[in-house]
């Protein structure tokens, strides 16, 4: 129990047990609605809010801080309530022992399924201090006014919540629609400042990476160069007697090394490598893995049928095919995680996006009950998806499960993370439709070729270790994610008003590498196929690329996102090299346009971008500056993928094992300007802003740089070669031999 004074139950002639038991009788009317977001799996109060004797707030959420200003805007959420400043408030993320289940933070569903948790039980435990209070005064609890963690009557008497829970109990049911906060200070829809930024920017201890307790050791683990390669045998004994080196830890295939110091890890594991290495499983079917993904054996799946008259026979088709690589998360830390194991315990600190999943596939690894493996999160230098930080998070445990009571710091080296994180699957898009003499779209089909887009780990065979230890566990069976959150499918399904429209998934089951969830998983391959092609089509129509695409949309969200970002950007003025493109995000969360400008260099095929212009409606903006973020960060990491990023293979094994072979947009090549317009809409749901723009920005750039060179590029990355390849005249026809 989290809210003080659980013993008081019957304090204030049975308030709290009179406002219990008629909770438990409205809990029983059907009539009832349901509890808001995850407050439905964890509907007690004191799994979210806490307050302790001195008036300290706790906000709890199962949710992890990514770098997306999560924490920052629970902290608002809360504040607002409770009618407390921010600073008044700490928050604890994503931890096993503290902080209720909600899975895994993904797919941009933080704020509406743990941001409405905390904002409903934060109004209930305010309603629980109006009652208090009000009964403490003898006064109505109309006339009672919440300001700054304290309780007010009209003639100036007031008392702490610290005070006042000390009467109650936190540890009961939250009732459904409580009346939010009216009066007062507003803190919802307010920039505050992000407080994850200062130790970010300031060389604080952030990240899981910077984490140093008492006595810890270092570890490495040894692996072969990449994802189906092992090790030849090597002489752990000569290791073992390296200076520095406290244990070397096998386990089935699993080797570890444990030492005093970092740096005598990382030697001990050179000399191990420089056994050489073998190929473990089949060679790799081609060296450019989306014509594999084509070819492979597929199940044909519906993703959807949107029934309609067929096209005439005088209707124009128009046919394309867009495709994109397979893709790392390129995270700038290497994976890390820090592990404790003690009395048959063990804890570990982890940047895993899930904390409860990754128990389950630790307590199976390590053959111990889940109550005895904690899993604490800590932010990761930079991830959206699913790298390597379960498991790393594995083999930090198993590490130190041979050094009881020393805590254990494993950090994977950098060609370890590039070589052995799961990858962004590699995709191929085909569209095809039919136009009428109107201008208008008469037919749609869509088919996508994909593996799977989530091997996230909740049994012990997600886990790299799990399949390495003796007996090694089985990995689960890749399936595909069903609409209409989906995975390869995601967004494939057009928001336009699209008579007789269909799609198809050619789920390839077979992975010639591991793959798993990269951020927004199949929606920006859709998006930037889908948009490409409605530019497609425009063009064919002799349409303004922006006109064609209201005259499809019934929407009146969607119409005037894409009004305000053409407005912002001054499409009716546009000059060459401009581009757009729009979604919402899963066809249920964000709506987010962008309007793009780019400078194509000819001769080095090098794209600049100057200006950006995007507009984004995530429901109620709780901190537009965060929104903000959000969607600047996407759109830069969504331009990396679309101009740089691809993951290389040759026959044997993926060759992309630092930065030069798998580069990322720098520093030259962010936009010059980019301009974010957020429409608020105060009381709508919050819709979620992580991945919104992913797709649109892909889709905006394509646009712009068939715009500026007068040709279409469909096959991600846009990188400088293809570029060059493009503009490249072709090569004269053979000459006839003289008859």
């Amino acid at each position: 129990m989290r809210g003080v004074g659980r013993r008081s139950l019957l304090a204030h002639g049975g308030l709290v047990v009179a406002f219990a038991l008629s909770r438990r009788a409205v809990a029983q009317d059907a009539d009832i609605p349901a509890l808001p977001g995850d407050l439905a799996r964890s509907p007690l109060l004191d799994s979210w809010i806490g307050i302790d004797a001195d008036g300290q707030v706790t906000v709890f959420t199962g949710k992890a801080e990514l770098g997306q200003g999560l924490k920052t805007a629970l902290i608002q959420i809360a504040a607002h309530e409770l009618a407390v400043a921010p600073a008044a408030i700490d928050i604890v993320t994503a931890d096993t022992a503290r902080t209720p289940d909600e899975g895994v933070t993904a797919g941009s569903h933080s704020m509406q399924d743990s941001g409405v948790a905390i904002l409903n039980a934060a109004a209930n435990v305010r309603a629980l201090l109006v009652e208090a209070a009000a009964w403490r005064f003898a006064i109505g609890v109309d006339q009672v006014e919440m300001r700054e963690g304290a309780a007010w009557a009209s003639d100036g008497r007031t008392v702490g919540y610290g005070e006042l829970v000390a009467g109650l109990s936190l540890h009961v049911a939250a009732r459904p629609n409580m009346p939010r906060r009216e009066t007062g200070a507003k803190l919802i829809g307010e920039n505050l400042a992000r407080v994850d930024i200062p130790a970010k920017v300031s060389g604080g201890e952030a990240y899981v990476q910077d984490m140093r307790l008492p006595g810890m050791l270092h570890a490495r683990v040894v692996r072969g160069p990449s994802d189906g390669t092992r090790l030849k045998p090597a002489d752990l004994e000569a290791v073992a007697r390296m200076p520095g080196v406290v244990q070397v830890v096998r386990h089935g295939r699993f080797t570890a090394i444990v030492a005093d110091d970092e740096w005598r890890a990382v030697k001990a594991l050179h000399r191990l490598q420089a056994a050489g290495w073998e190929r473990a499983g089949e060679p790799l079917p081609a060296s450019d893995m989306r014509a594999a993904i084509r070819a492979l054996p597929a199940r044909e799946l519906p993703i959807f049928d949107y029934p309609g008259p067929p096209a005439p026979i005088e209707a124009q088709p128009v046919r394309a095919r867009y495709s994109r690589p397979y893709l790392m998360h390129g995270s700038i830390g290497p994976s890390c995680a820090v592990a404790l194991w003690e009395n048959d315990s063990v804890t570990v600190w982890t940047h895993s996006q899930g904390v409860y999943p990754l128990r389950k596939a630790l307590a199976e690894l390590l053959a111990l009950s889940p109550e005895r493996v904690r899993c604490v999160h800590v932010e990761g230098a930079g991830c959206y998806g699913h790298n390597g930080a379960d498991d790393v998070a594995a083999d930090a445990a198993l590490a130190a499960r041979a050094v009881p009571g020393q805590p254990v710091r494993l950090q994977w080296m950098r060609e370890q993370e590039h070589g052995w994180e799961p990858l962004g699957s590699a995709m191929v898009v085909e569209l095809s439709a039919s136009l009428g003499a109107d201008g208008r779209i008469l037919g749609w089909q869509h088919d996508l070729w994909s593996n799977t887009h989530s091997t996230r780990p909740s049994t012990a065979g997600g886990l790299l270790a799990g399949r390495e230890v003796d007996p090694p566990f089985v990995p689960p069976r890749p399936r595909p994610i069903p609409l209409p959150e989906g995975g390869a499918t995601r967004n494939s399904n057009p928001i336009y008003a699209l008579p007789n429209a269909r799609g198809t998934l050619h789920f390839v089951e077979q992975m010639p590498v591991r793959v798993s969830a990269l951020r927004g998983l199949g929606a920006q391959m859709n998006v930037f196929a889908i948009e490409s092609f409605m530019d497609e089509l425009a063009e064919a129509a002799g349409a303004d690329p922006v006109a064609f695409r209201l005259a499809h949309l019934d929407d009146a969200r969607a119409r005037e996102v894409v009004e305000l970002a053409a407005d912002r950007f001054g499409w009716e003025l546009r000059g060459s090299g401009t581009g757009f493109a729009f979604a919402r995000y899963k066809n249920l969360a964000s709506y987010c346009a962008v309007a793009m400008e780019v400078r194509v260099d000819r001769d080095t095929g090098e794209i600049r971008v100057p200006r950006v212009v995007a507009a984004v409606d995530c429901g109620e903006a709780v901190n537009p500056d965060g929104i903000r973020n959000q969607i600047e960060g996407g759109i830069v990491q969504s331009l990396s993928w679309a101009t740089r990023e691809a993951v290389a293979f040759d026959t044997r094994q993926r060759t992309s094992f630092d930065w030069s072979a798998y580069p990322i947009l720098r520093f030259p090549a962010v936009p010059g300007r980019i301009e974010v317009q957020v429409i608020d809409r105060p009381r709508q749901p919050f819709l979620g802003a992580g991945e919104a723009a992913q797709g649109p920005a892909a889709a905006a750039l394509a646009n712009a740089v068939a715009h500026a060179l007068g040709l279409r590029l469909r096959d991600m990355p846009l990188s400088p070669e293809r570029i060059r390849a493009a503009l490249r005249p072709a090569p004269p026809p053979p000459r006839q031999a003289a008859g």
